[in-house]
């Protein structure tokens, strides 16, 4: 099984339109994550800004940079390594946001982001017909060092900044 973290992020969270600065961060995590601390190690992790540009190539649907279209970027992101390198691995997406773990699944109807949202539930159930794919809640800033881990991208994604290595990295530094 796979467990792959997920986390948005963006600058001055209020008054968002298509320039503010948000950034969206992944880990993939293998081996044993029983006690969801942090256990098991990076396969693999990748970053980026939200994309707010209609005639961008990597434009998903997001029209403003805030945290929730930095969290479904994040989520996005995931769903389409998943598709294209995730193997045939079961598949735990971990978010902080309920948010977008229940719009990508299509639990909760979407009432803003819809482009974006429909992008997404499109690529959850095609990753849904490949393999066995969910999502839990993961509380925030709580230590948990996947998690940190994915919301350090998304910061440094937002910001502009490179992210520390994983040597020089500790939960909880931005």
């Amino acid at each position: 099984m796979l467990h792959v973290y997920v986390d948005g992020s963006c600058i001055g969270n209020q008054n968002v339109d298509s320039e503010t600065p948000a950034g969206w961060g992944v880990v993939i995590i293998t081996g044993s994550n029983d006690l969801g601390r942090g256990n098991g190690e990076i396969l693999h992790e990748f970053h980026g800004k939200v994309i707010t540009d209609p005639d961008a190539d990597s434009f998903i649907g997001a029209e403003v940079g805030s945290n929730n279209t930095a969290e479904l970027s994040a989520f996005a992101s995931a769903l389409r390594w998943i598709l294209t390198e995730g193997g045939d691995s079961d598949i735990v997406i971990k978010t902080d946001s309920q948010y977008a773990g229940n719009q990508a699944t299509g639990a909760w109807k979407a009432k803003a982001n819809k482009r974006l949202v429909s992008h997404i539930r499109s690529l959850w159930d095609e990753v849904s017909l490949l393999r066995k794919i969910s999502w839990e809640h993961v509380k925030a800033h709580s230590g948990h060092r996947w998690n940190e881990r994915a919301d350090h991208l998304a910061i440094r994604a937002a910001t502009g900044e490179v992210p520390l290595s994983l040597s020089f990295w500790k939960p909880g530094q931005r």
